[in-house]
């Protein structure tokens, strides 16, 4: 307490071990943005990672034991591709590309999520624990050595001072604050040693990076000749030639002309069918609801899906990105940036 306050110069420790403690400072720090830094690299859209984080929460709340998955943008781009590949038909060289990229595509993603658990188990993992354990274990010790040595320190100047202290009680005090040194040197150098398992954990990590990148090398090497192949048969196809269809013509009682396969009544034959139409609502009603602004299609359990337009009806916030609704009895959660708040939650 003197030395922290009065400003009384304690025991010195040595060189070696304050340029370990330096190294363990250091060491912390760096696991700790190792682990977030390698997280944003394995998933690096932070949109995705907050969602993923409230559907896994969520989950975790209504007792589901499978966690939500990290959308691969590799996966969701070959699945875009699928889709509209089929869409556009087989006549089409263009669509079986199409086709072919986005089985590729969700090929690599399938080999990320492989990178994912390999970089989770041997190089995340380790490093959790080494900040969890070890160098818990290591700042326990440090701390109790910080605090023998201010009673060594304290109980030495009261001696000096003529108070009532034996000898035996401060030969106690050293002798406790030589053991707590010691115990957290050979702490601290049990980890700084440990350097082998370190650089294998980070060998380990990379040698998932170079095998990932290697299979999606391969994979796009393969795609790419197969998607030559068909543009050469697309070159060499015969050119089809068109021939326009003519419509007929009629002519009704007011003059006005009039297509026979014309589609003017697009919607409900009666003729209110607008596409402007939206839902109105009244302010009168003062429950917690907002309108959609986006249609909003669900990706995981427990989202609410909607059009845009629609009133939705508030249960809660969950977080600064999610709010939990109701829409025709379901309920779910949905982007707060998907929707405009009417009447806003108590």
């Amino acid at each position: 307490m003197s030395e922290k306050i009065g400003g009384a110069k304690g025991t010195e420790l040595d060189d070696d071990f304050l340029e370990m403690e330096r190294k363990i400072d250091v060491l912390g720090k760096l696991i700790d943005d190792l682990i977030s830094k390698t997280q944003e690299f394995l998933q690096p859209n932070p949109a995705s990672r907050a969602k993923l984080m409230a559907v896994n929460s969520i989950s975790k709340i209504r007792g589901h034991a499978k966690n939500a998955t990290y959308p691969q943008p590799e996966g969701t781009l070959g699945e875009h591709m699928i889709k509209h590949g089929k869409d556009l038909g087989e006549d089409m060289l263009f669509s079986a590309c199409l086709l072919d990229a986005g089985e590729v595509f969700k090929q690599i993603a399938e080999h990320k999520y492989s990178l994912e658990d390999r970089v989770k188990q041997d190089f995340l993992g380790p490093l959790a624990d080494l900040h969890e354990k070890d160098l818990k274990e290591v700042n326990h010790h440090r701390k109790k050595l910080s605090g023998r040595r201010l009673d060594y320190d304290c109980k030495s100047r009261k001696k000096q001072k003529g108070s009532n202290i034996s000898e035996e009680e401060i030969r106690e005090a050293e002798s406790k604050f030589q053991d707590s040194k010691f115990t957290a040197e050979s702490a601290m150098h049990n980890v700084l040693e440990n350097e082998v398992e370190q650089i294998g954990q980070l060998k380990a990590f990379i040698e998932a990076e170079e095998e990932y990148h290697r299979s999606a090398a391969d994979l796009l090497r393969s795609l790419i000749d197969n998607i030559e192949d068909k543009r050469n048969e697309a070159l060499h196809r015969p050119k089809k030639e068109l021939s326009p269809k003519r419509f007929s013509f009629s002519r009704n009682s007011s003059g006005s002309n009039h297509l026979y396969d014309s589609a003017e009544n697009v919607g409900d034959k009666s003729g209110s069918y607008s596409f402007n139409s939206s839902p109105q609502y009244s302010r009168e009603k003062k429950e917690p609801c907002c309108e959609a602004l986006y249609d909003f299609d669900p990706e995981n359990e427990g989202e609410l899906g909607f059009v845009e337009g629609q009133i939705i009806k508030l249960i809660s916030q969950i977080d600064e990105n999610w709010y939990e609704g109701s829409l025709n009895g379901q309920s779910g959660y949905f982007p707060c940036n998907y929707v405009k708040i009417l009447v806003d939650l108590p």
